[in-house]
């Protein structure tokens, strides 16, 4: 039971069914997660699933590593949803179950070889411990990723920190198909340990 009602599409004005059909019918193909909230607004919800569909699906970014980034954000803000979903996704993406496990846990992530996907948890463990990343791990993602690059995961992990914070708040609940496992406190954020080089 969330803080708040969440319209159902029978009670929905013209405008929130219209932004309901689109999210239903898009590559979502339901609505949970926030928008179930933000729909009491139904230009705020439009807007909100248009640019969450470009920065779920569209970056230049392969999936497994946008997954990743999601995450990373998802357990920084003690997310259960979120981290529900994106588990889910990341799984679907081909991001290993070992990484995703370890940041489930807190536990230091171990890449191996893949160092594309250690520079996207250092950006995002950066940004979200910091409010900010140093110039080598900028640098890093910019690299492989160019400007474009740097700039869509900059945007994910806001645009899910953003997410996370509404469904924590109005504390969202979780579909009866899904659980989460999240281990810690809610009402405290998570620490993120650095990856090993």
């Amino acid at each position: 039971m969330g803080r708040i009602s969440f319209p159902a599409p029978e009670s929905m004005s013209l405008d929130q069914r219209a932004v309901y059909d689109d999210i239903v019918t898009g590559p979502r193909g339901r609505l949970v997660g926030p928008l179930r909230a933000v729909l009491h607004n139904a230009t705020l919800a439009d807007r909100w699933q248009r640019f969450g569909q470009v920065l779920r699906f569209e970056t230049c970014l392969p999936a497994h590593l946008n997954e990743l980034a999601i995450l990373v954000t998802a357990r920084r803000w003690n997310s259960d949803l979120e981290w529900a979903i994106h588990a889910q996704d990341a799984a679907r993406a081909g991001l290993p179950d070992k990484l995703t496990e370890a940041i489930r846990t807190g536990t230091t992530p171990d890449f191996g070889e893949d160092i594309a996907a250690r520079e996207i948890y250092d950006y995002a463990r950066e940004l979200l411990m910091n409010g900010d990343v140093s110039d080598s791990t900028h640098a890093a993602v910019t690299a492989r990723w160019n400007e474009v690059g740097v700039v869509e995961l900059t945007s994910v992990i806001g645009y899910y920190s953003m997410v996370a914070m509404i469904l924590n708040s109005q504390q969202v609940p979780l579909p009866e198909d899904m659980e989460c496992s999240l281990p810690g406190q809610r009402d405290t954020l998570s620490e993120l340990p650095p990856s090993v080089a």
